[in-house]
Formats: structure tokens, C-alpha cells, sequence
């Protein structure tokens, strides 16, 4: 005995529901890291980079080759320092 077709349509808006929320989440993804692709597996070194790469640019992912950094940079420190006790 066969299986009637109506039975098969939830299945159907099942499987396009989860296909959309996929691509959805992978444009979100792409656009958020300023049209490349996720970085794997960061160590210590790159997350700097980044850091310092987010602190010349304004992005995570944007690099610069200007060899001046822009002004404001020299007052830009990653360094995060403790306050002093008096």
C-alpha cells in the first residue's frame, strides 16, 4: 500500500524550514566576517592579530597595508591595565 501524498507535505515544510534556517545562519555568518570565510582553529597569536587588525580598521577581519597606522592609533593601547591603589 502506498503512502499518500498529503502525508508527505509536512515533511516537506519540515525539511525547506530547517534548508532556510541553514542558509540563513551561513549568510548571517559570511556577512559578519566581512564576506570571507570562519576562521578555524585560532590560537593565541591570531586572536592578536585580530585584535590589532579590528583596532586599524574598525573590522575583525579587515587588514590594511598602509604602512602609517591612522592617527589615533599611537593612543589605541591593547594593553589592559590595572588602576593603582593609592
Amino acid at each position: 500500500m502506498a503512502v499518500p501524498f498529503e502525508a508527505l507535505i509536512p515533511y516537506g515544510i519540515i525539511l525547506a524550514m530547517f534548508g532556510a534556517t541553514g542558509a540563513g545562519l551561513s549568510k548571517l555568518r559570511h556577512w559578519n566576517n566581512g564576506g570571507k570565510r570562519a576562521r578555524r582553529s585560532l590560537d593565541q597569536w591570531d586572536r592578536q592579530m585580530m585584535d590589532r587588525d579590528r583596532r586599524l580598521t574598525g573590522y575583525l577581519r579587515g587588514q590594511s597595508d598602509a604602512p602609517i597606522a591612522p592617527a589615533g592609533f599611537e593612543l589605541n593601547n591593547p594593553w589592559r591595565v590595572e588602576k593603582r591603589f593609592s
